[in-house]
């Protein structure tokens, strides 16, 4: 009996040079000034230079958002079915464009003072599918760039280098519009929403001209209704979307008040406030390759739970610091962003572990199923996040106080809101995370099970 031939080699994708990955990441430049201003900048903005009440600013985000919800679905399925010369997803970022020009343009650039509530909802509707279909494509064009396990990795580092960069260059645009004399905070948002108009064209032209996208055949349907309440029994898929629920209502509601905090409370204008939030998301930036580390050592569940502890003490000790000197308070945020990113690469992570596991048990490849009702979990916390506007307005807080101030009462429950529930947010994330059943050790031994079978399929 001579022994079985060791299956065929599988091809080798080529490898994609760095100004190749660095043309298809500055999409990521405009889209995610979309990402920090949708949550942050838009709804201050509204509430105070357009003279909204907060809780039609609230409402109106809310419900653009349950509504952007199932948006996901139904864009996924139709890229999965899109088949052109040009490629699956590049033809979907082109649509994106026009969509999100335009409606950059009449959210920051062409509202005015006095504005109605439908104003905000058509426009921010309009924004959100667009928001999604760009999103969508360029990851789905990414997955596609480099299939293979390590230069995927690569890509994903490319785009989220970019993201930040993204991120940190919408913040402090406002704040150097301000300090050098060109206008005041509201300029700056209209410059923010000029900057996005002019960036995505040249961006995403240059992704299209310099970026290929290698065509696939065949679909990646998305799953059935029972396919999606069947993951809902899971333990590890229950745990994982509640923790990521959590993580992701505590920074949307430290988004969503930062201004009105450090403005009221702390003393701090727009300007200051700005540059604070990108000391906080370079801390997480920092912080980043510790998590990562650790969680090969403690493993993910429990690196995950650590910095959700973590998370909640440092964020108190940040927010409870004294005001009035920007340099500690500077330095303390930055401190309290250095566990920022765990939650995000860390819940990702965990979940494709979690897709290992249902493949081994069905011989269905659900991930990403999977990452897709994660991704629904994020949108529902950022939604949840928007509640304490709804709560602020009943006790009476004014965006922009009258002369004399807000009350007491509105100011302490301003406090609880940005203070405390976040840090029970971020330390009750730990908690669920309790007796998480796919450890290190079960998801070897799944995968060695899974390459086993992998590398004879014929065998049960």
């Amino acid at each position: 009996m001579t022994d079985a031939a060791p299956p065929a080699p599988r091809p080798t994708a080529p490898r994609r040079s760095n100004a190749v990955l660095a043309a298809f990441s500055t999409v990521c430049l405009p889209l995610a000034a979309f990402g920090v201003a949708l949550p942050v900048t838009l709804p201050d903005f509204y509430a105070t230079f357009v003279g909204l009440e907060l809780g039609a600013v609230a409402a109106m985000f809310m419900i653009v958002r349950v509504i952007d919800i199932t948006f996901d679905p139904f864009i996924g399925w139709a890229m999965d079915r899109t088949k052109s010369r040009f490629g699956r997803y590049r033809p979907w970022l082109v649509l994106a464009t026009p969509i999100l020009m335009l409606a950059a343009y009449m959210m920051f650039v062409a509202v005015q003072p006095g504005a109605p509530p439908i104003f905000l909802f058509a426009w921010l509707l309009v924004l959100y599918l667009g928001f999604s279909i760009g999103t969508l494509s360029q990851l789905g064009w990414a997955a596609v760039l480099a299939p293979e396990y390590d230069q995927r990795s690569r890509v994903y580092g490319w785009w989220q280098v970019f993201n930040i960069i993204g991120v940190v260059l919408i913040l402090i645009l406002p704040t150097v519009v301000e300090k050098t004399g060109i206008g005041d905070y509201a300029a700056g948002v209209r410059i923010m929403g000029w900057a996005i108009v002019i960036a995505l064209p040249v961006t995403v032209g240059l992704a299209l001209l310099a970026v290929p996208e290698p065509v696939t055949s065949g679909g990646q349907p998305h799953g059935s209704l029972g396919a999606y309440v069947s993951l809902f029994r899971k333990p590890v898929v229950r745990k994982l979307l509640f923790a990521d629920l959590l993580l992701g209502i505590a920074p949307g509601i430290t988004g969503s008040l930062l201004f009105f905090f450090f403005g009221q409370i702390k003393g701090y204008d727009h300007a200051q406030a700005g540059p604070l939030m990108v000391l906080y998301f370079i801390g997480g930036l920092c912080g980043a390759p510790f998590w990562a580390w650790l969680a090969t050592r403690v493993g993910k569940d429990r690196g995950l739970a650590i910095a959700g502890i973590s998370s909640a003490v440092l964020y108190l000790g940040a927010t409870l610091a004294p005001g009035h000197n920007f340099v500690l308070t500077a330095v303390v945020m930055f401190i309290a962003g250095l566990p920022y990113a765990a939650g995000l690469f860390l819940t990702r992570a965990m979940m494709a572990d979690a897709g290992d596991e249902e493949r081994y048990e069905t011989g269905v490849d659900r991930t990403g199923l999977m990452l897709s009702i994660l991704s629904a979990t994020t949108k529902i916390g950022h939604v949840v996040a928007l509640v304490p506007y709804l709560i602020l307005q009943w006790v009476g807080f004014k965006a922009i106080p009258p002369l004399g101030g807000n009350s007491e009462m509105s100011l302490i429950t301003l406090q609880v809101l940005f203070v405390l529930v976040p840090a029970l947010l971020m330390a009750a994330s730990a908690w669920v995370l309790k007796g998480y059943p796919l450890t290190a050790q079960r998801h070897n031994e799944i995968r060695q099970a899974l390459d086993a079978r992998d590398a004879n399929p014929e065998t049960p």
